[in-house]
C-alpha cells in the first residue's frame, strides 16, 4: 500500500485547514520544497500536493513550487486545487506529476472529466469530497446536492486511475479516517481507492492496509503535528 504524505499550499507556504476551513488555517515553518525533500529523506516515493490558491482561483497559482518539487526529488506526485481546463492538466503532466486531481470541475461536468480521461490516458485522478454522503466543491464550500454513490456510478466507466475519497467531517480532525464509507466507495469503484482525512495514529495505516480495492493512503496533519512521526510511518513502507 502507497503511503502519501501530504502538502497543502498557500501563500507559498506549507498549511492545514480544518474540515477545509480557510479561516481555521494552521502554517508551517518549512517551505513546500524543504517538506518535500524531508519526505523523501525518509524513503517515501508518493507525495500527494493540494494547491490551496489554486481552488480559490482556479488558475495553476503554485505550479513553479510543485515543478521544482518534482525536478528534485523523483517522488510520485500527485497534485490537485483548482484544475478546471485541459491546459492545466497538460502544464501539470509536462511538469512530470503522475496524476492529476480533478475535483469540482468534474462534479460540476462529467464530460469534462469523460473527455479527460481520454485525452491524458492514465493520468487522470478523481477526487471525491464528501460531507454526509453528499459532494462537496468550490474548495469545500459549496454542498452539490449530488449523493457519492451515485455520482459515482455515473463516472465508474470513463477510465479514472485512481479516486481519492475524503469524509470533510474527519479532515484536520485527527478521528481516524471514515473506514466504513471507504469500504463502501471502493467495493463500487472500478479503479483503486486513495484515503483521505482524519488519519491520526499508525492503527489507521495498518488497518487501511486489510481493506479491499485500496492503493493508499493520504497523511497530513498528523505529521505536521507531530502525531506520527515520519521514521515510524517510514516502517510501515516496508
Amino acid at each position: 500500500m502507497k503511503i502519501f504524505p501530504a502538502i497543502d499550499i498557500k501563500d507559498k507556504k506549507c498549511v492545514r485547514l480544518v474540515k477545509g476551513d480557510f479561516d481555521k488555517k494552521t502554517e508551517y515553518k518549512l517551505s513546500p520544497v524543504e517538506q518535500a525533500s524531508k519526505y523523501k529523506d525518509h524513503g517515501f516515493k508518493n507525495l500527494h500536493i493540494v494547491d490551496l490558491d489554486g481552488a480559490l482561483t482556479g488558475e495553476t497559482i503554485n505550479i513553479d513550487i510543485i515543478k521544482d518539487i518534482v525536478n528534485k526529488f523523483d517522488l510520485k506526485v500527485e497534485v490537485g486545487g483548482g484544475i478546471r481546463n485541459p491546459d492545466s492538466i497538460k502544464k501539470y503532466i509536462d511538469t512530470g506529476v503522475e496524476k492529476v486531481i480533478l475535483g469540482s470541475a468534474a462534479i460540476r461536468d462529467k464530460n469534462f472529466l469523460k473527455e479527460s480521461c481520454e485525452k491524458f490516458p492514465n493520468k487522470i485522478a478523481l477526487g471525491l469530497d464528501a460531507r454526509d454522503g453528499y459532494l462537496s466543491v468550490s474548495g469545500w464550500k459549496e454542498n452539490s446536492n449530488q449523493l457519492t454513490f451515485d455520482y459515482l456510478k455515473e463516472v465508474n466507466n470513463y477510465g479514472i486511475s485512481r479516486l481519492i475519497y475524503t469524509d470533510i467531517n474527519r479532515d484536520g480532525m485527527k478521528q481516524s479516517p471514515n473506514f466504513d464509507e471507504t469500504s463502501k466507495v471502493a467495493e463500487l469503484s472500478n479503479c483503486p481507492v486513495i484515503i483521505s482525512g482524519g488519519v491520526t495514529t499508525i492503527n489507521d495505516i495498518k488497518k487501511a492496509k486489510n481493506l479491499k480495492n485500496i492503493e493508499g493512503i493520504i497523511v497530513g496533519k498528523a505529521i505536521y503535528d507531530g502525531d506520527i512521526k515520519l521514521e515510524d510511518l517510514a516502517m510501515e513502507l516496508n
